[in-house]
C-alpha cells in the first residue's frame, strides 16, 4: 500500500497529471477532486502561470478573502486597508476601530529605525585576540570586495552600516560570527543581504589564507553558513493613539470612559506580566499585521517569528503593545518590529498585492511599516475593547454566523430570518441548529 503513494519525477508531471496521480491515488472521488482543483485555477492563463511560478508543485490556488478596512487615519493620512484573512470579525474589528479613532486624532507612527541583519557563521581555531587585533583590516576588505553589490543600493540611500566580529567560543569551541547590518531602502533586501554575506564568506576565506598576520596553523577557516537574520529589533516602528479620558465616550453595556480606560490599562498589563495572556494578546495584533502584509505580497512568517522574539527580548515573552493613563489622558501604542518591502519580491508580481500597493498610494517602505503597525494596534484595541466591555464572544460569532449558517446549508430565506433573529440574542452553533430546525 504504501509503494502505491510513492512517485518518483513528480515535480517533471504536467499540473494536469500531477492532479491526476493526486486525486486517484489519495481520494475516493478522483473525478469530482480533479474537478474541484482544477476549479480554483485563475481564469486568465498568464496570471495563472505567475502564481505557479510562486511555489513548487502546484496543482491549485487556495482561494483567501481580500477584504479591505476604511476610515484609517495615520499620520493625518486617509487609508483603506486591504487585509488578506479567514478569520470571522478581524476586519470588522479593525474597521471599527479605525472608525473610532479617526475622530479622536488617529493613528500616529514614529519609524524609530530600519536596519537589517545578516550573519557569516565560521569555525576558526586560531588565536581569538590575534584575530581580534586584525578585523579592522578584514572588514575593511569585506566593503572593499562587496563594493560591485553595494553601489546601487547605496545610490538609493542604503548599502552596508557596519560589520562586527562576534565571539562565540564560550559556548562552541572556535565559534565567530560576522553580524553585518544593512540599509535597504524600500526592498525588503533579502536577496541583497545575502548575495553580501556570500562573498563576505569567500572574502574572509581567501584574506585568513593569504594573511601574513596568522601562523600556518591558523590559516584553516571553516565556513558554516552565510543567512540573513529575521530577527530585525532595529527595524523598528511605533504606532499610538491618544486622547484625554473625556472624549472617549460611552462602551458597550453603559460603560462610563474612565472605568474603561482603567480595565483597558490593566488588561494590557497582565498581558505584560503573563505569558499566556501574551500569546493571545500577540496574536491578535498579528492578526491585522499578518492580513496587511499578505495583501501586500510580503513575508507574514518572517515578520511573525521577529515579533515573537522582540517580544521576548528581556528573557520572558510578553505584550508587544503598551498604554497608559496619565493626567486625564489615556495613551495607548504599540513597538513592533517591520522588515517589509514595497519593490522587488511578489510586491509586484503578485496581481493583486501590486494593486494593495495602489490602493495605498504606492507607500515607500517606511509608510507601510507604519501602515502595518496601525493596522496591528487597531486589531489590538478592538479585541481589548471587546474583551473588558462585552466579552469577546458576542461580536465574534455574530460575524461567524454566516459560517455557521453556510455549514448548515441555510437557504438565502433562512440566514435572513436568522440574521434577524440572532441580531438581539447570542449566537451558538446549537442555537442556530434549533433555529432553523423550527423554521423547516
Amino acid at each position: 500500500m504504501g509503494d502505491q503513494k510513492t512517485i518518483s519525477g513528480f515535480s517533471k508531471l504536467r499540473k494536469r497529471d500531477k492532479i491526476k496521480w493526486i486525486a486517484k491515488t489519495f481520494f475516493t472521488d478522483p473525478e469530482q477532486v480533479m474537478t474541484e482543483l482544477a476549479s480554483h485555477w485563475h481564469g486568465d492563463a498568464e496570471q495563472q502561470k505567475i502564481l505557479d511560478g510562486f511555489s513548487e508543485n502546484t496543482i491549485s490556488n487556495f482561494p483567501m478573502p481580500y477584504g479591505v478596512a476604511p476610515n484609517f487615519m495615520i499620520d493625518g493620512e486617509m487609508y483603506v486597508v486591504p487585509m488578506v484573512i479567514e478569520e470571522s470579525s478581524v476586519v470588522a474589528a479593525a474597521s471599527a476601530a479605525a472608525k473610532f479613532w479617526m475622530t479622536r486624532g488617529g493613528f500616529v507612527t514614529d519609524i524609530i529605525s530600519t536596519e537589517k541583519v545578516g550573519q557569516v557563521h565560521f569555525k576558526w581555531t586560531g588565536n581569538g585576540d590575534k584575530l581580534k587585533g586584525i578585523f579592522p583590516k578584514i572588514k575593511e576588505m569585506l566593503l572593499e570586495e562587496s563594493k560591485d553589490l553595494t553601489t546601487n543600493m547605496e545610490k538609493r540611500g542604503g548599502g552596508i552600516s557596519d560589520i562586527e566580529l562576534l565571539d562565540f567560543t564560550a559556548e562552541e569551541e572556535g565559534l565567530y560570527q560576522l553580524r553585518a547590518y544593512f540599509q535597504t531602502c524600500d526592498s525588503m533586501g533579502a536577496n541583497f543581504v545575502n548575495s553580501c554575506l556570500e562573498r563576505f564568506s569567500a572574502s574572509l576565506k581567501n584574506y585568513v589564507i593569504k594573511s601574513d598576520k596568522l601562523d600556518e596553523h591558523e590559516k584553516d577557516v571553516l565556513i558554516v553558513m552565510s543567512i540573513l537574520s529575521n530577527y530585525t529589533p532595529d527595524c523598528l516602528v511605533r504606532a499610538s493613539v491618544t486622547c484625554p479620558i473625556d472624549k472617549l465616550g460611552m462602551f458597550a453595556g453603559g460603560m462610563d470612559a474612565h472605568t474603561f480606560a482603567e480595565k483597558f490599562v490593566l488588561a494590557v498589563k497582565i498581558a505584560r506580566i503573563d505569558p499566556y495572556r501574551a500569546t493571545t494578546h500577540n496574536k491578535g495584533i498579528y492578526n491585522g499585521v499578518d492580513a496587511v502584509a499578505l495583501a501586500t505580497g510580503n513575508d507574514f512568517r518572517a515578520i511573525e517569528s521577529c515579533g515573537h522574539t522582540y517580544a521576548s527580548r528581556d528573557g520572558q515573552y510578553r505584550s508587544l503593545s503598551h498604554a497608559e493613563v496619565k493626567e486625564g489622558v489615556f495613551r495607548f501604542w504599540l513597538d513592533i518590529p517591520l522588515a517589509v518591502g514595497t519593490v522587488g519580491g511578489l510586491t509586484t508580481l503578485h496581481p493583486i498585492a501590486k494593486r494593495s500597493h495602489e490602493l495605498l498610494g504606492n507607500p515607500s517602505a517606511e509608510k507601510l511599516m507604519s501602515i502595518i503597525a496601525a493596522t496591528g494596534l487597531a486589531q489590538n484595541f478592538a479585541a481589548v475593547r471587546s474583551l473588558v466591555t462585552t466579552g469577546i464572544q458576542q461580536g465574534h460569532m455574530k460575524m461567524h454566523l454566516q459560517n455557521i449558517l453556510n455549514q448548515m446549508k441555510a437557504t438565502d430565506d433562512e440566514s435572513k430570518k436568522a440574521i434577524a433573529y440572532f441580531d438581539k440574542r447570542v449566537v451558538s452553533f446549537a442555537g442556530v441548529r434549533t433555529f432553523l430546525e423550527g423554521i423547516r
